[in-house]
């Protein structure tokens, strides 16, 4: 006899990262430590590891557009993660995928660059990014200096953020989350506007190098509260904590940024 039981799923469409810590390893690996199915729509291939990206190569909007339709199809998902999709041609072809789907919820994570500085957005591809993608988005999670060349509002404080977050929600974002991890500043801040109210979420910087991958998990994390129909405010408020937690208990990898520890809480070193 087959055990079925309500399983929670999440997709994610986004790059994959050969050295584990961000793209669609990130994504997944959040999703599982959430309790949630993971389906992934591999956007390009990068060649990196902790110390930077060798080499980039996009996939056909052929295949991106293939993967979607047999997912959806077949499994179906209650929320789709957005991460970084690099061109034109593939923003335009995701946001022919979405149409479909009207009412499925977005977390788009605006990747621009990558930890080791490395561009991961074409120059000519963010108009695209803001005038097709950000109006779709049920809530866009950039980091300041995403936030800034998104909106040309300098994000170097909590008063400019606000600002971004503002501009960002005008530009027919649902939700915007802009995150302070590169404030000059004491604790790593991030400020969430729901259309009506702007919220702060305080947690302590940790001095470490360990941070690769920090924007997707915590737009994945917050994908995953959706997914489990927790309140947005919720499920933003747990990102927060569950990134905090996985930096906490980082690990070395490689020499460079290693990544963080998405499943701090099952694996034991001791």
């Amino acid at each position: 006899m087959e055990n079925k039981f309500n399983v929670f799923k999440a997709m994610t469409i986004a790059g994959s990262d050969s050295g584990g810590g961000a793209g669609i390893q990130a994504d997944l690996k959040t999703f599982a430590a959430h309790g949630v199915y993971g389906t992934s729509i591999l956007t390009a291939i990068t060649a990196q590891n902790t110390l930077g990206v060798d080499e980039i190569l996009e996939l056909p909007v052929s295949i991106i557009e293939s993967q979607f339709n047999s997912v959806m199809n077949d499994i179906d998902t209650d929320v789709i993660k957005i991460g970084m999709l690099s061109s034109v041609e593939i923003i335009e072809c995701v946001s022919n995928c979405l149409s479909n789907f009207p009412d499925k919820k977005i977390v788009l994570d605006p990747v621009m660059v990558a930890k080791g500085g490395d561009s991961l957005l074409k120059n000519d591809a963010i108009h695209s990014l803001s005038s097709v993608l950000i109006p779709r988005s049920f809530i866009v999670t950039p980091n300041a200096p995403e936030a800034s060349e998104l909106t040309n509002i300098e994000v170097i404080d909590i008063d400019s953020a606000k600002k971004a977050a503002l501009k960002l929600y005008e530009m027919g974002a649902s939700n915007v989350v802009v995150k302070g991890g590169h404030f000059n500043q004491e604790n790593a801040t991030d400020i969430f506007f729901d259309g009506n109210e702007f919220y702060v979420f305080d947690a302590r910087r940790v001095e470490t190098s360990n941070t690769h991958g920090t924007g997707c998990t915590f737009a994945s994390a917050i994908a995953s509260g959706i997914a489990k129909q927790k309140p947005l405010y919720e499920s933003v408020s747990d990102a927060k904590d569950y990134v905090l937690n996985s930096i906490l208990n980082n690990f070395q990898i490689g020499n460079g940024h290693g990544p963080l520890n998405h499943f701090y809480k099952f694996w034991n070193f001791d």
